[in-house]
């Protein structure tokens, strides 16, 4: 047994780990709140169990085993995280139907903080992002459970294959397979390709700032302007998503016309440039309300998602948002 025996250095032990774990279990799961759960979980398995603990790999490496399969004990349940994108075509703005899934149908956002550890390495940091980015993430999904914890360990957290085989209690032979396999799913899916949140970018801080203010003007054209050709808007908990400027700025300007006159809150998720959204008050008092967590992925100097996550009980408490904004803030911006 290892010599971490009094209660509050085992705590202090596992909690350096409590932010990578985090990590690996949303990458896993493909939800902030079922993350959380996860690494619980882990840490109330370690806690029961640490008395068997022979120190024969390091902490870290058994917590991460003990991680692994709480979530393959999860994913083997059948949950299986999606993007609107990924269950059906795009929608047109003229027929479009508005048709809600449950909670657990949906990919989340989750907060940098909560799963991104901190690093001085630029190249750790940059691959760290990219590793939490909703479309790899989502790509993440397709792949079987133990494909899927593979590919995590060995091509983002950089896992020697014989660690994997040992967690996995498998061979390297089998740990090189699996990975194989799920590159090659990988490279089928054609993730699309987007820039981490990057405040020291000055093209990425103008595109945002030229993007709120079009969205508080409710400018669409000056809106518009700023997405890729073929950039997509999708909305959970609905399942619809519409593709192009056409049918993106037709919604804008009809059924998502509640929009007009909404203030816009910087925040990041996922790695990438995200706002709160609040619309005017539907009780005509003054201030705004929330309405979404908009979740910006961004190429080229142009946006190629709009991520729209409306159910904000969820995630503004969880991203720290304010609950509403009143005329203070109102003042405050216009100062």
């Amino acid at each position: 047994m290892s010599d971490l025996a009094t209660s509050p250095e085992l705590d202090s032990a596992m909690d350096r780990y409590r932010v990578e774990l985090t990590g690996y279990c949303y990458r896993m799961l493909g939800s902030s709140f079922d993350a959380e759960d996860a690494v619980q979980d882990t840490y109330l398995r370690a806690w029961r169990a640490y008395d068997k603990f022979e120190g024969r790999s390091s902490l870290r490496s058994w917590l991460y085993r003990i991680a692994t399969n709480v979530c393959l004990d999860l994913l083997n349940a059948g949950n299986k995280r999606a993007r609107p994108m990924d269950l059906g075509a795009p929608q047109h703005q003229a027929s479009a139907v508005l048709s809600e899934r449950p909670e657990v149908t949906w990919l989340e956002p989750v907060p940098d903080g909560r799963v991104l550890p901190q690093t001085a390495d630029p190249a750790e940091a940059a691959l760290a992002k990219e590793s939490v980015r909703l479309a790899f993430v989502a790509a993440l999904q397709h792949l079987p459970p133990k494909q899927r914890a593979v590919l995590i360990l060995r091509e983002v957290l950089a896992w020697k294959a014989d660690e994997v085989a040992t967690l996995l209690d498998t061979t390297v032979a089998s740990v090189n397979s699996a990975l194989q396999r799920a590159r090659a799913t990988l490279a089928g899916r054609g993730i699309r390709a987007s820039d981490p949140a990057d405040p020291l970018d000055a093209d990425q801080a103008k595109l945002l700032e030229r993007y709120l203010s079009a969205f508080e003007a409710y400018d669409i054209s000056r809106l518009t302007a700023l997405l890729h050709e073929d950039a997509v808007l999708s909305m959970p908990p609905f399942d619809l998503w519409f593709q192009g400027h056409a049918d993106i700025a037709a919604w804008h300007l009809n059924q998502g016309i509640g929009c007009k006159g909404s203030r816009l809150v910087p925040t990041t998720a996922n790695g990438m440039p995200a706002f709160g959204q609040y619309r005017p008050r539907q009780d005509g008092r003054p201030g705004h309300e929330p309405w979404a967590l908009q979740v910006l992925e961004i190429s080229e100097g142009k946006i190629v998602g709009l991520n729209a996550f409306l159910d904000t009980a969820r995630w503004f408490p969880l991203f720290g948002l304010p609950e509403q904004l009143d005329e203070s803030y109102e003042v405050q911006q216009g100062a």
